[in-house]
């Protein structure tokens, strides 16, 4: 029987600390942060409680919801709600700081 193939991944790099994780394509950002042990804030994980808001500082990412509850001012600034976020790239996440 043959191994399944590992989804493609990226790097998922952490601004605030300059930590480095391998971040799977099929995995949202949140999930690739809780797996590593990191303590993101998050509440409802489908992208409409805000709670886990940050800063995409580089990247791209798609969204696994046709509209994630972020408002367009927010989307132009790079803010990015990591529950429902998934790495198209490598990307760089920060807390969100206004």
């Amino acid at each position: 029987m043959n191994d399944p193939q590992p989804a493609a991944g990226h790097r998922l790099h952490l601004g605030a600390t300059g930590e480095t994780l391998a971040a799977p394509a099929d995995a949202s950002l949140l999930q690739t942060l809780l797996r590593a042990g990191h303590a993101w804030p998050a509440s409802c994980r489908n992208g409409s409680c805000r709670a886990c808001i940050g800063q995409l500082a580089g990247g791209t990412v798609r969204y696994s919801v046709d509209w994630p509850g972020l408002l367009p001012e927010e989307k132009a600034r790079g803010c990015v709600l990591p529950c429902v976020a998934y790495p198209t790239s490598d990307v760089v996440l920060t807390p969100l700081v206004d």
